[in-house]
């Protein structure tokens, strides 16, 4: 079933349940599917619909951030529900392990040895870990640690 089918399905089950914050979760990642589809003047794969999915996760990582800092725990506490709707949708995160192991091979391929050599070894990490639900600064965290920047 694609991503899109099933945030569909969801959807209805959530209408259903009478379940309001899952549905609205659910209507806002419809929304943004549909308009990446408008944008990309075709239907979705799996793989971009899972990109859209993670780019809403990041920002409500961003909004969670935020409404810490201005102490609005009411609105973190929502943040935080949306996450876990929109978490369902994504692969499985991946480990630190698999990031150290894929850092590590990709210092090796590029040859970095300072912390000029970030961005260069950012690109090598980032198609090792496709597929994989992995935070771009939680990589950029392990690549300035192992090159001990």
């Amino acid at each position: 079933m694609r991503l899109t089918d099933k945030v569909n399905a969801d959807i209805t089950a959530a209408m259903k349940a009478k379940d309001a914050p899952r549905l609205s979760a659910l209507r806002m990642v419809k929304s943004a599917l549909m308009n990446k589809s408008v944008e990309k003047g075709r239907d979705l794969d799996d793989a971009d619909a899972v990109q859209v999915v993670a780019t809403l996760v990041k920002q409500r990582r961003d909004s969670i951030e935020q409404f810490a800092k201005a102490g609005r725990t009411d609105l973190v506490d929502k943040e935080t529900k949306e996450i876990e709707v929109l978490n369902e949708y994504l692969p499985a995160a991946a480990t630190a392990e698999e990031i150290d192991a894929a850092v590590s091979a990709a210092i090796a391929e590029t040859g970095a040895t300072s912390a000029k050599d970030i961005g260069k070894v950012m690109k090598a990490v980032m198609p090792k870990l496709a597929g994989k639900n992995a935070d771009g600064r939680t990589i950029n965290e392990s690549v300035r640690r192992t090159l001990g920047a």
